[in-house]
């Protein structure tokens, strides 16, 4: 489950923006932050924009802790290449991140869920922890007596979002495989996300 205690669409009206693109969130009706200052607007910092940054990046994958983000960004750090796209790179071999670009499950919140639950197999091997970074050539796919699960049935049918190219989709028998690691211009995001920003940030 989600460590989140609060509504998950609450961080979209905080951070300005309606993060994971859906239909139902507060932001497209409200756009301003909550609490009784929320429509005053002011102007951030350079210190400001770069948290903001991490801050949207961060809660797009489930809102993760800090400790664990900036495992990442440190896991980046070691890779050559750009940072940034190393990190978003790494982000989007977890597991529970797959298991939502393949429309198994509506949000990531659902995705961490099956994944919890045992609903999601690796190379026909279930993985019930949903920061497990898959390899590319690695097979995800719905367990066999978990595919009439009814979270798995709304989202299968309700195709929410397309499937990025560096995913590869058998969507009848319910599995999927991570065909490359994607840079930042492969990956869907419904908002702009500025991952050198986030390296600024833990740069300073």
């Amino acid at each position: 489950m989600s460590k989140r205690s609060e509504p998950h669409y609450k961080i979209d009206r905080r951070l300005g923006c309606n993060l994971w693109g859906r239909p139902k969130s507060p932001f497209n009706k409200r756009e301003y932050a909550p609490g009784q200052h929320g429509q005053r607007r002011s102007k951030l910092s350079d210190f400001g924009i770069q948290l903001h940054a991490k801050q949207k990046l961060k809660g797009y994958y489930g809102n993760m802790s800090e400790r664990q983000f900036r495992s990442y960004y440190a896991s980046a750090v070691r890779l050559r290449g750009d940072t940034g796209e190393k990190l978003v790179g790494l982000l989007e071999r977890r597991l529970d991140a797959i298991v939502y670009r393949l429309n198994f499950a509506p949000t990531i919140f659902s995705a961490r869920q099956l994944i919890n639950h045992g609903h999601i197999t690796v190379n026909n091997k279930r993985v019930n922890i949903r920061s497990y970074l898959c390899s590319v050539g690695d097979k995800i796919a719905v367990k066999q007596s978990s595919q009439s699960h009814p979270l798995v049935m709304e989202s299968i049918q309700g195709q929410y979002r397309d499937i990025p190219e560096y995913i590869q989709a058998d969507i009848k028998n319910m599995e999927g495989s991570l065909v490359r690691v994607p840079i930042l211009e492969d990956i869907p995001y419904p908002i702009e996300m500025q991952p050198n920003l986030v390296v600024e940030f833990y740069s300073r």
